[in-house]
């Protein structure tokens, strides 16, 4: 009996071997979404284009390629300059590779023939992308498909594919987005091994930080430690998106690590630190933040608030499942954090008119969490017919849907310190009357804390994918020995 075996990606020893098998699933996915759409003809073709490599501004220095996010999804092609093509009505594949010069063999390594990525990525044919035009007026499509929408999270709109001689085809541009976007919703399989593949070693990283972490070091080795780990253990060339590594009043900062604040601060003793960071494999995303002391010891401030977090953390991580309203789980959170701020003495008042005042917004400005996937911030938070709740905080919240299964989500509540945001609040008659000056001044330039979990979403209920320690006890004792690792 002969045994036919998918093609794998796999960089050697114990990264994770992932089947082409994943992105042929892909496309049958999409290809079955299509079908039920009302308004597909038959014979119509899906036509995607991959990224391009790009120079570094007016210079030859390339810059480090990552393939566009739904090329990705429906081919798992690591090259750039590809198209790829889907017929419809069989699920046939196409992928469009460039005609390479022969200077390439002197500067950049071999040239293989289309048969060697027909082998790489089991797609049922391969052609030059010079090509792109006769093969596909030989398809004779009634229509091609491409993919034009916004992203609801940047604003952006993604890129159409486009080539020379496309306008001699029908071209509908506004069917297909809809339909990726809900099969890149929700995962298969496969695609959570490999979510679960880029939170388990994420998580070994942010444990090696807080192995090594002590006072006098730079933020910016904290970084650096967490890409060695990354990629030296799991195979991680790209990190899932900027390292915020944030210390003392920095971790207060929600988008630290840019370029005008680049991870550069000493640690000092007695900062909180708050370190969100997240590898990815194979395109594929993890998005994790740990907060703890510099010196592996809370004070008693430092733990309040910590344990504040923490048990807004686990509320919503025991009352999420399919079904229910995630702006409702953001609230929950709200809920809880007041409640808390409220024992710690830095609010007063009733915790029903502190809501209705949004003075949870005020301590954490951002959203609960987010989709996550092939991108950090993952597409179809907001599909057409669901808008964004106008209010404080739940404003900046990136996914309005119900909550489904095999959903993969970031649950990340946060308090923060942010002398803007106080400072508005302390001159808005309808929250000042909430806040308690005194105790409030003592917590200024404190910075914040952020706890954030990937889950996969259940039957009945979630499957955590983070694993570093959580609670304040398990922290200190994870970091009573730091000085004999570093």
């Amino acid at each position: 009996m002969l045994i036919f075996c998918r093609p794998v990606y796999w960089l050697g020893k114990d990264t994770l071997r992932v089947s082409a098998a994943l992105f042929a699933d892909n496309r049958r996915r999409l290809c079955q979404g299509l079908k039920a759409k009302e308004g597909l003809v038959p014979s119509s073709v899906v036509v995607l284009q991959g990224g391009e490599q790009k120079q570094r501004y007016c210079t030859d220095t390339d810059v480090l390629f990552r393939q566009e996010s739904f090329f990705h999804w429906a081919f798992g092609v690591t090259e750039a300059d590809c198209y790829g093509a889907i017929d419809v009505d069989t699920g046939r594949s196409i992928l469009f590779i460039p005609k390479l010069p022969e200077s390439y063999a002197t500067w950049m390594g071999e040239i293989h023939p289309p048969q060697f990525f027909k082998d790489k990525y089991a797609v049922d044919e391969v052609k030059y992308t010079s090509d792109i035009l006769d093969v596909l007026c030989k398809m004779n499509p009634a229509a091609l498909l491409t993919l034009r929408g916004q992203n609801t999270d940047s604003g952006s709109t993604c890129r159409e594919a486009s080539f020379e001689g496309i306008s001699q085809f029908q071209v509908n541009n506004s069917l297909l987005h809809p339909v990726i976007v809900e099969c890149r919703l929700t995962k298969t399989d496969m695609e959570l091994e490999v979510l679960r593949y880029t939170n388990r070693i994420s998580s070994e990283a942010h444990k090696e930080i807080m192995k090594n972490v002590k006072p006098g070091l730079k933020e910016y080795e904290m970084e650096s430690l967490f890409h060695h780990y990354c990629y030296s253990r799991g195979g991680m060339r790209h990190t899932s998106y900027t390292c915020i590594c944030g210390s003392g009043n920095n971790s207060a900062t929600l988008h630290y690590g840019h370029a005008g604040a680049p991870n550069n601060k000493t640690i000092n003793d007695g900062d909180m630190c708050l370190f969100d960071m997240g590898g990815e494999y194979y395109c594929y995303s993890s998005d994790i933040t740990c907060s703890f002391p510099a010196n592996g010891k809370f004070t008693p401030d430092q733990k309040a608030i910590y344990e504040a977090v923490l048990k807004a953390s686990r509320a919503v991580l025991a009352a999420i499942k399919p079904g229910v309203k995630w702006t409702e789980m953001h609230r929950l959170a709200d809920r809880v954090h007041l409640e808390e701020l409220l024992k710690i003495g830095i609010l007063r008042g009733s915790v029903e008119e502190m809501m209705k005042a949004h003075m949870g917004s005020v301590f954490m400005p951002h959203g609960l969490g987010h989709l996550l996937g092939i991108d950090v911030h993952d597409v179809g938070g907001y599909p057409e017919g669901i808008d964004r709740v106008n209010e404080p905080g739940l404003k900046s919240l990136r996914m309005g849907r119900i909550v489904q299964e095999r959903m993969v989500l970031t649950v990340e509540p946060g308090i923060y310190f942010i002398n803007h945001l106080l400072d508005q609040a302390l001159a808005n008659p309808a929250q000042s009357c909430f806040i308690n000056s005194e105790v409030l001044a003592r917590f200024r330039g404190f910075g914040g804390v952020r706890i954030e979990d990937d889950i996969a979403v259940t039957d009945s209920g979630i499957e955590l994918l983070t694993c570093v320690p959580r609670t304040v006890e398990d922290i200190e004792a994870f970091m009573a020995d730091r000085e004999k690792t570093f």
